[in-house]
């Protein structure tokens, strides 16, 4: 899985890149600017969104696939004035941005701070239009990589991501096969009222920020089996799942304003949602979570319940989780939610196995 930024380098391609990032500063310096500047991708937590996610191009996207690039490409050029409508990242990318607000005032030096950087497979000609709306928002996303149809998937290294979102489900599954955290996001089907002043994320536990090794016994053996098997190793750390290193890089953030007695006004706040029982299978998420050396600021234990109206409560940026029936269930609510395909739940749903396993010879 990804993890939060690579710490040994080899010390000439440390120089070299310290030096490229002096130069650059220096000039920035120069220049006489109110925005804030990007910070270095070694620094930062990088959250890489598409322009699907970031936008609603849903009109766009049936254009291209009735009638063709070019077409696509021209209605883009002639609209590009035009700003586009939010799409299912809009508040999440909002929220991130004021978390940076609020560390550049307390830390004004520091680069540890989200960068948004847009990734998508659009052309060229399409950028000014995008680029018009982030504008028109307001939004702080100065790093741009648009591939021209071919997959951006590649770069996500490159950019050191920590995090892509993506409407995407075949690009979201290559990215987590590279080991960076992702997701596939669906707009939620009423608005709902979002916290302006603190980023809420919710986590479901097993198959994201946990493996699936004990969702797997619960597929094949049953409740009773899962349930004597993590009591059982209660006290055995379970692996860690696709997006722990997201959860590890917002607690990074949090103990910044920690350090600043700032715990009560925080403006990071995280959420475990998750199906388990709280006490047949609670403590071994828990001491898995502490002994990772990170915390969840809420732990919700649901024991089968439908995830739905808890989220209404919560009222998260962005929620996470392996399975499409929950995710449905929150969005139907008024939840932006993000389905992590990963794991062994991808086989089911609602219980039942979709997608039969291959006969043997």
């Amino acid at each position: 899985m990804s993890e939060l930024k690579p710490e040994e380098e080899t010390a000439a391609d440390d120089s070299g890149e310290e030096k490229d990032w002096e130069a650059a500063k220096a000039f920035f310096d120069s220049l006489k600017t109110k925005v804030p500047r990007p910070p270095k991708p070694r620094n930062a937590v990088t959250i890489a969104v598409s322009s699907r996610t970031l936008f609603n191009m849903v009109a766009e996207r049936k254009l291209y696939q009735d009638e063709g690039v070019e077409k696509y490409v021209a209605f883009q050029v002639e609209h590009e004035n035009e700003p586009l409508k939010p799409g299912p990242a809009f508040p999440f990318v909002k929220a991130l941005m004021n978390v940076n607000t609020r560390l550049r005032q307390l830390y004004p030096d520091s680069e540890e701070l989200f960068d948004i950087v847009l990734m998508t497979n659009n052309h060229a000609q399409v950028g000014v239009r995008l680029i018009n709306s982030i504008n028109h928002y307001g939004l702080t996303i100065e790093r741009f990589c648009m591939t021209g149809g071919k997959s951006p998937i590649g770069y996500l290294k490159a950019y050191m991501t920590n995090l892509y979102l993506s409407k995407d489900s075949e690009k979201v599954t290559e990215a987590i096969d590279e080991g960076i955290a992702a997701a596939t996001m669906f707009m939620s089907e009423k608005e709902s009222d979002l916290s302006d002043s603190q980023l809420r994320v919710a986590f479901d536990g097993d198959a994201v920020l946990f493996s699936d090794e004990s969702e797997i016994i619960v597929k094949q053996h049953g409740l009773d089996s899962f349930f004597e098997h993590e009591q059982k190793f209660e006290n055995k750390p379970l692996a860690q799942g696709p997006l722990k290193c997201f959860l590890e890089a917002l607690g990074k953030l949090q103990r910044k304003f920690y350090a600043k007695n700032e715990r009560i006004d925080c403006p990071i706040r995280t959420f475990l949602v998750t199906a388990r029982s709280a006490a047949s299978s609670g403590a071994r998420v828990l001491k898995t979570l502490r002994s990772w050396g990170l915390e969840i600021d809420e732990a919700l234990f649901l024991a089968g319940a439908p995830k739905g109206p808890l989220l209404q409560k919560i009222r998260p940026h962005i929620f996470f989780d392996d399975q499409m029936f929950h995710i449905e269930g929150a969005k139907e609510l008024g939840t932006i939610s993000a389905h992590v395909p990963y794991g062994i739940g991808q086989k089911y749903h609602k219980g039942k196995l979709i997608q039969q396993p291959e006969k043997k010879e």
